[in-house]
């Protein structure tokens, strides 16, 4: 469905967010006969300055009046926090309302410039990592959707990276020419009803016809899922012998390589972890798939990498008068990431915060990875997952395993257990809805708690 065809429909924007918001400002212009916006719960958001600017054009329904504007509507526009699983958003197809996203409205538009990045982890930084080398090579492109600017809102541009949550692909109806698939694991069971209907969701993006599909070879579930779409689908995998890989250089050091030439030295990413070695092999996966001749740009390719920054709340370093590091990697929502996240810390004293919303995912792949690497740790537990991590991890002997009753208490807790030189990871394994609007604002607790729990700096002698 195109924004064109809202014309003259009734149609309703379900949210007060950053999406919600673009799709009102970009649906008004198209004169539907009715506009109006519905939210089903009170949200931080909802009273920001955002919406607040919309306020006197577009009313907004709460309540019984939300329910009954959704089941009238033609048209419902619903934010990515809108669960599939949402008993209005039921009811309303039941009745035959037309269901859509403001990333699928822009992208029946928009698909033949695309580059569509998704993945259970990674395609935050890998899709900002496409984006940021499109540029150093030459290729100006735009970055947006679940992060930054909203799919609705982005200026016009030859070339879009578009990092999109399973939440934006469920609507889709058109793919991006260009596809890019990080990883795959189970996530999000609740928003899409179970495993196999959030494989569903998520592979959504590429169910309508892209001219390629990018993926990481290396995700074993990932390559078992395509497989499923048969032998049409137009797939370029990487991290094979004849694509981008790591693998040790003429001086025994890693490399990135493209088949057996190498291109540049993994020192180049100023990234820790050997996930973001993965997640830059499939950014150069995305980069040669529109045409980048990356063994020819290799001198722009690692200037530009050069300049990157790590993303922001993805183990983001927050330094301290204390001497412990603080690291925010807010973003972690599921197992397979704070895995990772600690990892890249594991050589320093180390406190992890774990915990959030609870949508019964299995933890037992971090506890294996605890026990199997011996991880030694201070684990401290927040609400709402928090105790059944605990709980998960409880017979692992190189942990000690601490409750915190929210984010506030457990920083304090933090810093009672950690030395100076040592690591205060906030990497939750699980989403911030319930308790916090989104990660972001998980984030800003989280340093809002270090600024206030923080000792005097220590006078300058001079």
């Amino acid at each position: 469905m195109k924004l064109t065809e809202l014309r003259g429909r009734r149609v309703v924007v379900w949210g007060t967010g950053r999406e919600a918001i673009a799709a009102v400002k970009a649906i008004a212009p198209m004169r539907p006969a009715e506009l109006i916006a519905v939210q089903d719960q009170e949200t931080f958001l909802a009273g920001g300055a955002g919406w607040a600017e919309l306020a006197g054009s577009v009313p907004l329904r709460t309540g019984a009046e939300a329910h009954a504007a959704i089941l009238e509507a033609q048209v419902l526009v619903r934010s990515p926090g809108v669960a599939q699983t949402h008993p209005w958003l039921m009811e309303a197809r039941s009745r035959g309302v037309r269901v859509t996203g403001g990333t699928a409205l822009w992208m029946a538009d928009n698909a033949a410039g695309a580059i569509g990045v998704t993945g259970s982890k990674g395609k935050s930084t890998t899709a900002t990592l496409i984006s940021h080398l499109l540029t150093a090579t030459g290729r100006p492109n735009v970055l947006g959707g679940n992060i930054g600017t909203a799919a609705l809102a982005l200026p016009e541009s030859e070339l879009y990276v578009l990092e999109l949550s399973m939440y934006q692909c469920a609507d889709l109806e058109d793919s991006p020419r260009t596809a890019v698939l990080t990883s795959l694991y189970p996530e999000h069971l609740d928003w899409s009803g179970g495993e196999r209907e959030y494989y569903r969701d998520k592979l959504n993006l590429i169910a309508h016809g892209p001219e390629r599909v990018v993926f990481n070879s290396h995700d074993q579930r990932l390559t078992t899922e395509l497989r499923a779409f048969g032998p049409d689908l137009p797939t370029s995998p990487v991290g094979g012998p004849d694509s981008f890989r790591v693998a040790p250089g003429a001086g025994g050091e890693p490399w990135i390589h493209l088949g057996a030439e190498p291109l540049l030295p993994r020192a180049a990413l100023p990234l820790v972890g050997r996930h973001n070695e993965s997640n830059l092999c499939v950014a150069l996966g995305a980069l040669q798939a529109v045409g980048v001749d990356c063994l020819a740009q290799r001198d722009a390719l690692v200037a530009g990498l050069s300049g990157f920054a790590p993303l922001a709340h993805r183990l983001m370093p927050i330094e301290d008068p204390s001497g412990i590091t603080f690291v925010d990697d807010s973003i972690s929502t599921i197992p397979e990431s704070a895995i990772h996240a600690i990892e890249a810390f594991a050589d320093r004293p180390l406190t992890v915060i774990v915990g959030g919303q609870d949508r019964g995912v299995d933890y037992s792949p971090l506890r294996d990875f605890l026990h199997s690497q011996q991880i030694v740790a201070t684990v401290i537990a927040i609400p709402d997952s928090g105790e059944r991590i605990l709980q998960e991890i409880a017979d692992v002997p190189t942990l000690l395993t601490l409750s915190a009753e929210d984010l506030a208490a457990a920083v304090r807790l933090a810093r009672r257990h950690t030395p100076a030189g040592g690591v205060v990871l906030l990497s939750p394994a699980a989403p911030s809805y319930g308790r916090f609007d989104n990660y972001e604002h998980r984030s800003r607790v989280f340093a809002e708690a270090i600024a206030q729990t923080a000792p005097p700096a220590a006078a300058d002698p001079g």
